[in-house]
């Protein structure tokens, strides 16, 4: 279940079991499981262990090809491993797979190659992802066999927006209400681990896979990206001026009666086959609620709209050299949108139903996204509408600069996209506009430097903070911006920042994990994921999420007794992870471990777009 930050309290126990202190243990190699360009700065970590220590590397055939001495240590992780001692291989240039090793330590294997013989996989791993979270119809058996499901969206009842309350906001305080609407919104993608559909996320990821496509054209990331399309074609209704926001409702109610998508573990397809009627406690499960973002022809919450906007105008940006046709209907689709922002007393933003699950609070970066994109759709089909799509663009960014939002990429902020996209136009002239190219090129810059700043303090130079919440997506979120960076500027000044970032999510970190199922040597096996945990390989295997971004480690509070398997699951558990854990920071690959183990499609679109980048720079 994907509950975020305020409600994350109520549902997990707190509390910390310590490892008992032992003898100081030999030291483990930590590296980038998936390998490193030839030219790029090459790093790997030894857990423990001392320094001025002798390292090795080695080639596949145990030829020794390079020899160095570790450096002193860069801080200290848990009391077990009171040092991290960094190894500087970054003169290995030579093509090829080898492994590092310091006294009895031998390193997982890695490459060495061009980035796009290592990354593109990578990134062509992370679209399975999002074929195994389809819903509907249209899906793609793929490894985990999935079937059709929730075919009953296709007459879904709109109700009105549900009451919360409760110290996390996402207790249900009243009965639903039907409006008496039916909508059709079968299709589109499964959220997390569960079968919730949001619009807030679906967006972000169909926006990131297109940003993607742009500049090169790949098959299979196509007819994903227009999968997410069409399920957003659904959702804004242009006849009524309506955007709906959500389908199902994770939250259950025993008081009023219900039963939520959280309260249920089962494969997608058992939804459809139940016999229930109104009333009945799964009555929810198969006819499942929507919730609009709005009444028809009212204004919509502005976050909302700039990343749907965006997503079709990108669409049109990608058409007009294909459809020019098709094209300017979605520019149209995304200006009629575009032009419903909610731009005063905008209140609480609407992201999901309670909106704890997705905590929002910015959304003057999503309009400087949707509007830039707008003007970059309007440039390439000739459209007149283009100064003032661009101008606004400005404008939206002059605003979210006066903001001082000192966030990052994420779904919550996606500024950097914007920042990206815009910089070229404001270069060659945009009249009337509100920035220049240096003031979002410098707030680039400075969320870039937030994070190398922050990685300096870190013993495995990790820009986002592993004893806290969304350390995954933050990850991959700089790892997203300094590919962008680099792309816009031609500057290398954050490249080795970029590279640290990766080697965290693919295996530079305390537990020897990638944060990505089926890549590294080493990969998480126990997702928080009901389809994967029911249909695939908890014991090894091949049948696994492939691609799938979870969140990783975080803050050590929210662990503990993590109580039983969730009724109807396959009991799941990896324990090595405990040696590795400190007192502030924890990763469990367990089945039950939600906060660590639960995947997400917003984790993992940025890894689409980061990959992408590499992989084609």
């Amino acid at each position: 279940m994907r509950i975020r930050r305020a409600a994350l309290v109520a549902a997990v126990l707190t509390g910390v079991v310590a490892a008992p202190a032992e003898a100081a243990p030999a030291g483990h190699i930590r590296l980038d499981q998936v390998g490193f360009g030839t030219t790029e700065a090459k790093h790997a970590y030894v857990l423990g262990g001392a320094a001025n220590a002798r390292f090795t590397v080695v080639d596949d055939r145990g030829r020794t090809v390079l020899t160095g001495r570790t450096g002193a240590s860069t801080g200290a992780w848990s009391e077990r491993y009171p040092a991290v001692h960094p190894v500087d291989f970054s003169s290995l240039r030579r093509s090829g797979t080898y492994r590092i090793k310091v006294g009895s330590a031998v390193s997982q294997p890695f490459r060495v190659d061009s980035l796009k013989k290592l990354f593109a996989p990578v990134a062509r791993n992370t679209v399975e992802f999002f074929q195994a979270q389809r819903d509907g119809a249209d899906v793609i058996p793929g490894r985990l066999n999935r079937k059709p499901s929730h075919l009953t969206d296709r007459t879904a009842m709109v109700y009105d927006p549900p009451v919360f309350a409760g110290e996390g906001g996402d207790q249900i305080a009243a009965p639903l209400r039907p409006t008496g609407v039916t909508v059709d919104l079968e299709g589109g993608w499964f959220d997390a681990g569960d079968f919730v559909k949001f619009t807030h996320a679906s967006s972000y990821s169909t926006a990131s896979m297109l940003l993607a496509l742009r500049d090169k054209h790949d098959a299979v990331l196509y007819e994903e990206a227009k999968f997410g399309l069409r399920w957003l074609d659904k959702a804004w209704d242009e006849q009524t001026g309506v955007l709906y926001a959500q389908v199902g409702i994770g939250t259950g109610s025993e008081e009023f009666g219900f039963v939520g998508d959280h309260d249920v573990w089962r494969l997608p397809e058992a939804d459809d086959r139940l016999d229930v009627r109104p009333g009945d406690r799964e009555y929810y499960i198969k006819h499942r609620p929507v919730f609009a973002a709005n009444a028809p022809g009212e204004k919509i919450s502005p976050n909302l709209v700039g990343r749907v906007a965006g997503s079709f105008a990108l669409a049109a940006q990608i058409e007009s050299r294909r459809d020019p046709r098709l094209a300017r209907a979605y520019l149209d689709k995304a200006a009629s949108l575009f032009a419903l922002a909610k731009t005063t007393d905008v209140g609480e933003l609407v992201t999901a139903f309670p909106h704890a699950y997705y905590p929002e609070e910015s959304w003057t970066d999503d309009l400087e996204f949707g509007a830039t994109q707008l003007a970059l759709a309007a440039k390439s089909l000739h459209d007149k509408r283009y100064p003032g799509f661009a101008r606004a663009a400005a404008y939206w960014a002059g605003q979210f600069l006066a903001t001082g939002d000192p966030d990052t990429l994420n779904v919550y902020n996606i500024s950097a996209l914007g920042h990206a996209d815009l910089a070229p136009l404001l270069r060659k002239g945009v009249p009337g506009a509100a920035v220049t190219e240096q003031q979002v090129v410098a707030d680039l810059r400075r969320q870039l430097r937030q994070g190398a700043d922050a990685a300096r303090t870190s013993p495995f130079r990790t820009a986002a903070n592993v004893e806290t919440w969304d350390v995954g997506s933050r990850t991959f979120g700089f790892i997203t911006t300094a590919a962008l960076y680099r792309k816009l500027t031609g500057s290398t000044e954050y490249a080795t920042f970029g590279t640290q970032q990766r080697g965290f999510a693919l295996g530079t970190n305390a537990w020897g994990t990638t944060l990505i199922v089926g890549v590294g040597t080493k990969f998480p096996e126990c997702p928080h994921h009901q389809a994967a945990n029911l249909s695939g390989s908890p014991s090894g295997g091949k049948k696994v999420l492939v691609g799938a971004v979870i969140n990783g480690p975080n803050d050590a509070s929210l662990f503990g007794d993590l109580g039983g398997m969730p009724p109807g699951s396959v009991d799941c558990t990896k324990p090595y992870t405990l040696e590795f854990d400190s007192a502030r920071s924890v990763f469990a690959d367990d089945l039950r471990s939600w906060p660590s183990s639960e995947p997400a499609i917003d984790f993992t679109a940025t890894g689409v777009l980061g990959f992408s980048l590499i992989a084609n720079s």
